[in-house]
């Protein structure tokens, strides 16, 4: 039943209860019949009244519950841009404020979960292709080696040095998908320590030393002399300098000159980067850069990097700590990548 006419009956009640009492005042002579008439008319009156401004005065609220309605059907049709119109009294006004903000929570939801399921595609895709590329490569030369096509030793070594080679990079993409998911499940206990940002850039600088003289590239360290000590895990944040001046290298010409500098941001974080003279990067390719097998190459080719998943790790290890991490790049102009660190602080002083 409706609610305007569940209101007209509840006024047809109250002018009948009021007209029976009449009567019955008049059958036990407590009225006289003049003021049995005079009082009638004042009800019939009155309660034509009522019914008109009754009429007038549902019509918005019959608007907005239909209006409520119909929005709730498009929600209930997968069609989460609406809005239902704020109008009528205030507890409507209300009614649809709040309709508002769950069917725009509701959108938010639908679009993070099918970002969700497309970020899954995307991974097991890029999965399968990062597995099954080394895998057929080692098939093909356990095949040959089996079929004994080759007969000479240094091409028997050379397929067995590439096995080798085939395998580490199997354990690597493994040792890495496990650390990923290990800490985005919160399964890594977070024990971080004062430590200092210099001892990491050169610590980290010593173990690409070959690298750098290879590709003759040319190292500048600039931080202040005095910085105070961040909040961290050593090895954690070394893997992530590692990874970042591991990119710098590879994108960088020969003969170039790579950036590293550490400074104060404000009262509570540092600021670690590393830049780089390469080619740089557009801002589509900016914006996905850390996501996990995202990679500048599309063709995915074994020479030019890994398997897409080392930003992705270095975010998720920066993020434990409470930092952030980013970059800086334009096309032709270099990438400057950087990420924050909690500055210690003793809670005993």
């Amino acid at each position: 039943m409706k609610l305007r006419t569940n209101l007209l009956l509840a006024n047809f009640a109250g002018i009948g209860v009021l007209l029976i009492c009449l009567f019955v005042s008049y059958s036990k002579m407590l009225l006289s019949i003049e003021q049995l008439y005079w009082l009638s008319s004042v009800t019939a009156g009155i309660g034509l009244l009522s019914f008109i401004l009754q009429h007038l005065l549902t019509r918005p609220l019959e608007n907005s519950i239909a209006r409520i309605t119909q929005q709730t059907k498009r929600i209930a049709e997968g069609d989460f841009h609406t809005e239902v119109p704020s109008i009528g009294p205030l507890e409507f006004k209300i009614l649809a404020q709040q309709f508002n903000e769950m069917s725009h929570k509701l959108k938010e939801s639908f679009d993070s979960l099918y970002s969700s399921e497309s970020a899954r595609r995307e991974l097991i895709a890029n999965v399968s292709h990062d597995l099954r590329t080394p895998l057929a490569s080692i098939q093909s030369f356990v095949e040959a080696l089996e079929d004994e096509v080759i007969k000479d030793e240094e091409t028997f070594q050379r397929y067995l040095h590439t096995i080798r080679l085939e395998t580490r990079r199997l354990g690597g993409l493994i040792q890495d998908l496990f650390e990923l998911s290990s800490m985005e499940a919160q399964g890594e206990t977070f024990a971080p320590q004062p430590y200092h940002v210099d001892e990491i850039l050169i610590g980290t600088l010593e173990s690409f030393s070959l690298h750098l003289e290879e590709k003759r590239l040319k190292v500048e360290i600039e931080m202040p002399d005095k910085l105070p000590a961040a909040n961290m895990m050593p090895a954690q944040i070394k893997r992530v300098l590692s990874n970042l001046l591991q990119n710098a290298i590879q994108y960088s010409p020969v003969g170039g000159k790579i950036v590293l500098s550490a400074s104060r941001l404000n009262e509570s974080f540092l600021n670690i980067s590393v830049a780089d003279e390469g080619e740089g990067m557009e801002a589509a390719e900016t914006s996905r850069i850390f996501e996990r097998f995202y990679r500048v190459d599309k063709s995915r080719s074994k020479s030019s990097g890994g398997a897409g998943l080392g930003l992705a790790i270095a975010k998720s290890i920066v993020g434990l700590h409470g930092g952030e991490i980013g970059v800086r790049s334009s096309v032709g102009e270099g990438s400057c990548f950087w990420f924050t660190l909690p500055i210690y602080s003793n809670p005993k002083i």
